[in-house]
């Protein structure tokens, strides 16, 4: 909700009036007198309920939703969509309803709005449960009509690229999910040019130092770059029209968070990135497109391994374009696209660039295509009720690298990269990849945790009456293989909790004497619903997975009979997780952490993910051990939580004086002095420093691994000697280590 200021001055309405003026003259060249009609009276609508509000930049609060609606308008989008771009804040930020909008302006548009439109007047236990629910909605409504996402894409388009009104900590958080959320959606969309200003932007805010750092070394290589592709660009040309092939050519520079990605994968300078200069040719046809390949291999080396042919086999977002990376002139490695005009404008706009609206039904067949993923994601995550799974689902499906299989009839197979083939075999139906056994790659046999490759021929091996092993859960890449999995093994997971919670009570009633067939079914009822269980069958399965003890029920059902439960003392020791005996170590700073509702649970630290304060935690009951406590983003929740019952709420204690031990690697340059200037870092933060080992880096060759357990208080308190140490000269990466 923006802050409410005094009617607008003469000069703030000539503002909003350009804006419109522009917005007139787009829709008037696309659209039909009605739609424009409707397109006006929506901006009299908007601006009557917007009149007092004023954005953080000090505008007029209109500026935005007309800012929103010129952007769909160079998208050459329909009329409803404009309409809902103008009135897309008015049901959260005014007094207007569904209902209203509905009224005045008809369903498509009340229905697009209400999907663009936060969950905000909802109560929800945390910040992330509301999140959760507003991507649901969102999605949902996208299945209905993609309008939704497209408008919701211009909307936080605008807004990035008003955020440096905001504050710090909102710029971080907005930028965030825009680069987790929104621009993997647009790729997913197969809108280029919007995931990367998207990215770009938000990588701005999220990462100022090295933002700064690779456009200042991309600014000091212009001169030279512009020189070069020039040159290029007029030789390309000169052989195209030698050879009578027809076509556009553009130059470019790869973009700042594309160049930063490449820089931190492989770590690389800046030098050492062959596509950093590129050629995009655009011609008239297939045939040409392949034609102007042969003429760029005939003039300049082809680099091995660089070629690739998506119009063959498209991208899932239906992006088609040759690619190749060859050495130009001086050595100067440099990278080639080959497209006709109409796969450009696929590969920039996606699924906005062929969009038809007729007969109440939207779009072509491509689009149905190019959203078929985001039903199947709807599909996997209806039955999703926890919002962190939700989120980190939702986030691994956003991220596809894609690796393209076949089946031995011809069928290509589209995965995840390092995919599985178990996750080929559920790709194909649940029953192939619940019964797989085996698999055969390109006629071999492989084991189940190969990593399939471009190109392969994959043959799943089945057989009957098999289950699949709760093992496979941490060797699949994709949601659908891995919720399928869970099915399975949650019901007979369940099954076998039921059976063993019910014989606990049988055989602690023996025990204390007391006889469980003179207490009525309704009782044992009544304690269920007290435990959150809404049947007896999920408090047996609640025994069984080790939420409750057996004599709490008993206590409960039998006051008289059973004697209370003297809750055990929690031991202190000098670390925090099993050892290899099997003993709990338990360490002071895992007394920061608490069961929220209990205070007679054992409760530590994992050891894989060694959460610290401030990072977002889940606890999970582990039988014998306590509660293990995993910060959310560990890649051994996804694995751990297929028993949802052993999940358990967990929080930091209010004291922040406990000092976490974290590991960290420092990837460095040969370069003296660089450990001096580490450790100095770490004592002006007043870090003690545990351990710290130096080697040199074997995969680079030219440089050294510097690994070190420091003390921390809290993430934020991490996050800032992550910071400090990157801009360090010669430091080209910090990760935290496992």
């Amino acid at each position: 909700m923006e802050t409410v200021s005094p009617l607008p001055s003469l000069d703030e309405s000539s503002t909003c009036e350009a804006l419109m003026e522009e917005l007139r003259r787009k829709v008037r060249e696309a659209r039909s007198a009605e739609e424009v009609d409707q397109i006006e009276k929506a901006y009299r609508f908007a601006s009557d309920l917007h009149l007092e509000q004023k954005r953080r930049s000090g505008e007029p609060y209109m500026v935005h939703p007309l800012s929103v609606a010129n952007i769909l308008a160079d998208m050459r989008m329909d009329g409803v969509s404009i309409q809902a771009a103008l009135l897309h804040d008015v049901i959260e930020d005014t007094s207007v309803t569904f209902a209203d909008l509905r009224r005045e302006f008809g369903e498509e548009v009340a229905r697009v709005v209400d999907g663009v439109t936060k969950i905000s007047k909802l109560d929800f236990h945390s910040a992330e449960d509301r999140q959760a629910e507003t991507y649901r909605k969102m999605l949902l409504a996208m299945v209905s009509d993609i309008r939704v996402i497209l408008v919701k894409l211009a909307d936080r388009l605008h807004n990035m690229r008003t955020l440096g009104y905001l504050k710090p900590e909102a710029q971080q958080r907005v930028a965030r999910e825009t680069l987790d959320i929104y621009a993997p959606v647009a790729n997913r969309l197969g809108m280029g040019k919007m995931r990367g200003e998207l990215e770009d932007l938000a990588f701005r805010y999220l990462e100022p130092e090295a933002y700064a750092e690779i456009t200042r070394e991309i600014e000091t290589r212009k001169h030279t770059n512009e020189e070069t592709l020039q040159a290029i660009r007029q030789k390309v040309e000169a052989e195209l029209r030698r050879e009578g092939i027809p076509a556009r050519v553009e130059a470019r520079v790869k973009r700042a968070y594309s160049v930063y990605q490449k820089l931190k994968r492989q770590r690389i300078s800046v030098d050492q990135v062959y596509d950093l200069l590129a050629l995009r040719i655009l011609t008239d046809s297939l045939k040409n497109c392949y034609a102007a390949l042969g003429v760029i291999h005939n003039e300049w080396h082809p680099i091995p391994g660089r070629i690739k042919d998506f119009i063959a086999i498209p991208r899932p977002n239906l992006y088609q374009s040759l690619h190749t990376s060859v050495i130009g002139p001086h050595g100067q490695p440099f990278e080639v696209q080959i497209r006709t005009e109409q796969m450009h404008r696929v590969a920039e706009e996606g699924i906005a660039a062929h969009w038809k609206y007729k007969e109440g039904k939207q779009g072509p067949a491509e689009d149905d295509q190019r959203i078929a993923w985001l039903r199947q994601l709807v599909e996997w995550q209806r039955e999703m009720q926890d919002p962190g799974d939700f989120m980190s689902t939702l986030k691994v499906d956003l991220y596809p690298e894609e690796v393209y299989t076949f089946t031995p009839r011809g069928r290509v197979i589209v995965l995840p990269r390092n995919a599985t083939p178990i996750d080929f075999a559920y790709a194909i139906h649940s029953d192939i990849g619940n019964t797989c056994v085996g698999a055969k790659v390109n006629g071999r046999i492989v084991t189940l945790r190969y990593a399939l490759k471009n190109g392969d021929i994959v043959e799943i091996l089945t057989q009957p009456n098999h289950q699949p092993s709760k093992d496979w859960l941490s060797i699949v890449k994709t949601s659908r293989a891995r919720n399928k999995i869970r099915q399975v093994i949650n019901s007979a997971a369940r099954a076998q909790a039921v059976e063993i919670g019910q014989k606990y009570l049988e055989k602690e009633a023996r025990r204390l004497g007391v006889q469980l067939a003179k207490i009525p079914r309704q009782v044992f009822e009544e304690i269920a619903g007290e435990y959150g269980c809404s049947k007896m069958e999920d408090l047996y399965a609640a025994l069984g997975y080790g939420r409750f003890s057996p004599r709490q029920i008993l206590q409960k059902a039998a006051p008289g009979l059973a004697p209370a439960e003297t809750p055990p003392e929690k031991p202190t020791a000098e670390a925090g997780t099993p050892s290899a005996g099997g003993a709990l170590h338990v360490s002071e700073a895992d007394f920061a952490i608490q069961v929220k509702g209990l205070d007679d649970l054992l409760i530590y630290r994992a050891g894989c993910c060694n959460p610290i304060r401030g990072e977002a935690i889940i606890g999970y009951i582990t039988r014998g051990k306590g509660v293990a406590v995993h910060s959310r983003n560990c890649p051994n929740v996804q694995k751990l939580l297929y028993e949802p019952e052993r999940k358990i709420d967990v929080d930091w204690t209010r004291s922040a004086a406990d000092a976490f031990p974290v590991k960290l690697t420092v990837h460095t340059a040969d370069q003296p002095g660089l450990l001096n200037q580490l450790t100095s870092i770490l004592s002006h933060e007043n870090t003690n420093i545990r351990n710290l080992e130096a080697h040199t880096d074997t995969e680079s060759g030219d440089g050294a691994v510097i690994e070190m357990t420091v003390d921390v208080r809290d993430k934020k308190q991490l996050e800032k000697l992550i910071n400090a140490m990157r801009r360090l000269s010669g430091v080209r990466d910090v990760e935290r280590a496992s």
